[in-house]
């Protein structure tokens, strides 16, 4: 074994201190001499040095002091420098440990063997002291990037809990929202003596831009809407929560598809000033990029004569007593979108025993595992197998079908509408 009295040992001086960030260095050597020559040398150059005869002893100090470089001979009796490594290495400790070997084997075998046992670099006996000065260096570079990442990582951490807190309180309100969202058509089914009105809300998400309503006029006339406001998420719920009002049961003197007559007696009025209206409202009460499509129909339960206003939306499909189906409308211009867009009103009419349906883009666009979407021809093929199906039979139908074309993946967009069902005229 070579010694280091027969090298002329000095360290030269190293950067200050404080800006290292290998401090304490354990130093683990059987030959006293040897030992204290370099912890001399090393503390002359600002480092903290404890000192170890034996693996073992330094194992114990290990778990007693944090230490963030060691330099350790490789021959040693009892535990060796390699089987210390080992050990170095599953002890608890707040940051990587820098490990060198010295060592007077040079073969690539030996040095693959210090690898495997976790050291980081080598010192071949003998060795010039520029070079332990240059290697004590080299770790300290990679403690401090170890340290730094740490650092980071826990910074990230502390992050993403506060991530997680924030999203719970979020996901808490959005819960919320989805309820009062879900309280905008409270009932969903309406049995009357000569229909009967189903309705169909499905949020993507927590809360949607899709709603759909129905609002008795008079004892014969009754209206109901379709609504899908752009996008998805908080913004466009809160959309359709202001249209609600705008169309509400509980309230007909706001509602701007009805005409007072009297005292507390309405008629309704033509859908497409009443969504003209709405558009004239966005236009200047409502700042918002949002724009929404819309179906409303005003329905005489005495006659079987419906007046449409097709703004937008996918078409209402009429399907008669044979299960064909038929497309209402002509398209229209979206709701929102231009403050001179004209409206038109479309009449249909309907004999006991046919049913209108009306549907959000989510239904006509749900797409297959390939991507393919449902499209006009694939909706009218889903309401011809569910023909025989009534009210809320056929909305749960509808889902099911949805979700099997789909297969089994999530909706892309929320999924509403509306089955009106003319059971008979109304005898006046």
């Amino acid at each position: 074994m070579t010694s280091l009295r027969e090298t002329n040992f000095e360290i030269a001086e190293a950067s200050a201190p404080d800006n290292r960030a290998v401090r304490t260095i354990l130093v683990v050597d059987d030959s006293a001499g040897q030992r204290r020559l370099l912890s001399k040398s090393l503390q002359r150059n600002g480092f903290d040095v404890i000192e170890a005869a034996s693996g073992q002893d330094a194992l114990a100090l290990c778990e007693q002091h944090s230490v963030d470089l060691v330099i350790s001979d490789w021959m040693m009796p009892g535990m060796d420098g390699i089987a210390f490594c080992r050990a170095f290495r599953q002890v608890e400790k707040e940051g990587y440990g820098y490990f060198i070997l010295l060592t007077s084997k040079a073969e690539k075998a030996d040095i693959a063997v210090g690898l495997d046992a976790g050291a980081d670099d080598f010192l071949t006996k003998p060795f010039i002291p520029a070079e332990i000065l240059a290697r004590i260096r080299a770790g300290d570079r990679i403690v401090d990037m170890q340290r730094r990442l740490t650092e980071k990582n826990a910074l990230l951490a502390a992050s993403l809990d506060e991530l997680k807190e924030l999203y719970s309180v979020l996901d808490n309100d959005l819960l919320e929202a989805r309820k009062l969202q879900q309280s905008l058509v409270p009932q969903r089914f309406f049995s009357l003596a000569s229909a009967d009105v189903s309705l169909l809300l499905k949020p993507s998400g927590h809360v949607g831009g899709d709603l759909v309503g129905f609002f008795p006029i008079n004892d014969r006339f009754v209206g109901f809407y379709s609504i899908d406001v752009s996008g998805h998420g908080v913004s466009s719920a809160l959309l359709t929560a202001r249209l609600a009002g705008q169309l509400s049961a509980a309230a007909p003197e706001q509602n701007v598809a009805l005409q007072r007559i009297g005292k507390h007696q309405y008629a309704p009025r033509s859908p497409a000033d009443a969504v003209s209206d709405l558009n004239t409202m966005i236009q200047r009460e409502v700042e918002t990029e949002h724009y929404f499509t819309i179906a409303l129909v005003n329905f005489d339960l005495a006659t079987g004569d419906g007046v449409l206003c097709q703004a937008g939306h996918p078409h209402p499909l009429l399907q008669n007593t044979d299960g064909s189906v038929i497309e209402l409308g002509e398209g229209g211009m979206p709701v929102g979108l231009l403050p001179t867009a004209e409206f038109e009103d479309v009449t249909f009419s309907m004999v006991p025993g046919d049913r209108l349906v009306i549907l959000s883009d989510g239904v006509i666009e749900c797409a297959d595992p390939s991507g393919h979407g449902l499209d006009d021809d694939g909706v009218a093929d889903l309401l011809k197998r569910n023909h025989q199906l009534k009210g809320q039979s056929f909305m749960e139908a509808l889902m099911w079908d949805l979700s099997e074309f789909a297969g089994g993946q999530d909706m892309a967009d929320d999924v509403s509408g509306i089955l009106f069902e003319f059971k008979k005229k109304l005898d006046l």
